[in-house]
């Protein structure tokens, strides 16, 4: 098994060396050893770092990525947490979308100025209050 320094881990996984070092702190992965002064690792940690960058692309947390691996660093993924994940993900995608065509409407609307269109003028009251949700039927 050849043994990767983080110099090599940054490298090949484009993630910085200082973000391997606070992941390894998060207990997220793990080094082997050190060669001088730099940590070293095996080369399943390139697969932890692909899984850390997709879960983090997902919106999970760090503690609840760190909670997708097993004590021997292998993958160990809750179905129940990824399809709660996806639910949360398909509610924000239709927040977005719907925010998304509001905009393309206020930006296309004919009113002589924005202030002056009814959507644009729904959206400001929507959005004014905490935690609105924008919906399709602005």
């Amino acid at each position: 098994m050849k043994l990767l320094d983080i110099s090599e881990v940054a490298h090949q996984s484009g993630v910085a060396a200082s973000a391997l070092r606070h992941y390894e702190e998060k207990g997220l992965i793990h080094s082997v050893g050190r060669r001088g002064l730099k940590r070293l690792f095996g080369p399943e940690v390139l697969d932890q770092l692909s899984i850390i960058r997709l879960g983090k692309q997902a919106g999970f947390s760090l503690e609840e990525i760190k909670g997708m691996f097993g004590p021997d660093g292998r993958p160990s993924l809750s179905r129940t947490l990824l399809l709660n994940k996806a639910d949360d993900l398909d509610d924000q995608i239709t927040r977005l979308t719907a925010l998304r065509d509001m905009i393309r409407h206020v930006a296309d609307c004919t009113a002589p100025r924005h202030i002056d269109c009814p959507r644009f003028q729904k959206l400001i009251r929507v959005s004014a209050r905490k935690n609105a949700p924008v919906s399709n039927k602005f």
